[in-house]
């Protein structure tokens, strides 16, 4: 078990009158135990306790999870598992449990479990996770390296004739030789109108033309943690409106970054992109949020937005990604990671934001 950070989700449950709590997402579980778990259909829970009494909850298919430090409660496919567990709950006491678990199991351990009550305990654990440890951080740093080495192969790349599919498939191969687990989410290559849409589904058959704009939305994973970065570059040339339209994206990325620092709001950050991208008179063109944080998960939660009006604090991990998306024509996002420190953010992609025009 990581120790300190199960003290810290102790302490956020003690401020919430919570003795007892079960988390049964496998990413949470990972975060304070060390060890993944994926359970498929069967359920999982480590039930924690503020008597210290920790238990975990898994079916003796996954006998790894004895490496888990704390008293395991071995089940079996012909046992009814949410009764095995309902009998170890401390009666009459309400009990946290994680937003993730399925009805499947919740419905018969309130109906096993009658009169205590039940709350979603999920966002105790969420801020817990929120900010980033040193070891979080050093491998986050490490992660975003390899995204930005990865970056400058597929920027080389978008110089070829390849669709979309295409690169999407090179991005896959290069992870494998950077030594990343794989995607950290599914990559976007859109070329020129497609990059209009903030989303885009890679496609097979999609080819640039001269003066499209690449979108490379692009991350990895590395010892269970995720980047996340974005690059618009041009192919063989780049017209004088989709060049405006960079600068200012790019300048409105750099705006936010700039007011980063522990006690700014994350609505302030959006509004700082925002306010400029509109004054250039493409606000209604910027149709997401600023950002979104970041971690085991490649969002997680705490966004970047106008309506979050928490404050910045060290060691969150977050993005900054202004966008700006011409419907028929071209889409540019810029994106970088950020790491909040005690007196501003520390970027963590180094690849340039200079406007690229690949031939």
């Amino acid at each position: 078990m990581h120790q300190n950070r199960v003290k810290r989700v102790l302490e956020g449950m003690a401020k919430e009158n919570l003795t007892q709590m079960i988390v049964s997402d496998p990413c949470a579980i990972f975060y304070l135990t060390g060890v993944w778990i994926h359970p498929g259909e069967r359920m999982l829970a480590l039930y924690l306790t503020q008597s210290g009494k920790h238990k975990l909850f898994v079916n003796e298919l996954f006998p790894y999870a004895a490496d888990v430090e704390a008293e395991k409660i071995w089940l079996n496919d012909n046992q009814d598992a949410v009764s095995i567990l309902a009998d170890y709950l401390e009666k009459d006491k309400t009990l946290g449990v994680d937003k993730n678990w399925p009805s499947r199991f919740l419905i018969g351990l309130i109906e096993r479990h009658a009169g205590s009550a039940f709350v979603n305990g999920s966002d105790i654990i969420d801020r817990v996770r929120m900010v980033k440890d040193a070891e979080e951080l050093d491998i986050m740093r490490k992660a975003s390296e390899l995204n930005d080495i990865a970056m400058g192969k597929m920027v080389k790349l978008a110089s070829e004739d390849l669709d979309e599919a295409a690169m999407g498939r090179k991005l896959g191969e290069i992870w494998e030789e950077l030594g990343a687990e794989g995607h950290s989410f599914e990559p976007i290559m859109a070329y020129g109108p497609n990059g209009a849409d903030p989303h885009h589904t890679t496609v097979k058959g999609a080819y640039k033309k001269p003066g499209d704009s690449v979108v490379i939305d692009m991350g990895c994973i590395y010892k269970s943690y995720c980047s996340d970065m974005t690059r618009t570059v041009f192919y063989k040339s780049v017209s004088d409106e989709a060049k405006k339209v960079y600068e200012i994206t790019r300048d409105a990325n750099l705006k936010a970054i700039e007011k980063i620092k522990p006690g700014v709001k994350f609505s302030e950050l959006d509004a700082a992109a925002r306010d400029y991208i509109t004054e250039h008179g493409y606000g209604k063109y910027f149709t997401h949020r600023l950002g979104h944080s970041i971690g085991l998960e490649d969002h997680e939660v705490g966004d970047v937005s106008a309506v979050n009006h928490d404050v910045v604090v060290p060691g969150r991990v977050f993005s900054i990604e202004p966008g700006i998306y011409l419907p028929g024509k071209l889409g540019v996002r810029v994106e970088d990671l950020v790491i909040a420190t005690e007196d501003g953010c520390e970027v963590l992609n180094k690849y340039t934001k200079d406007l690229i025009v690949v031939e």
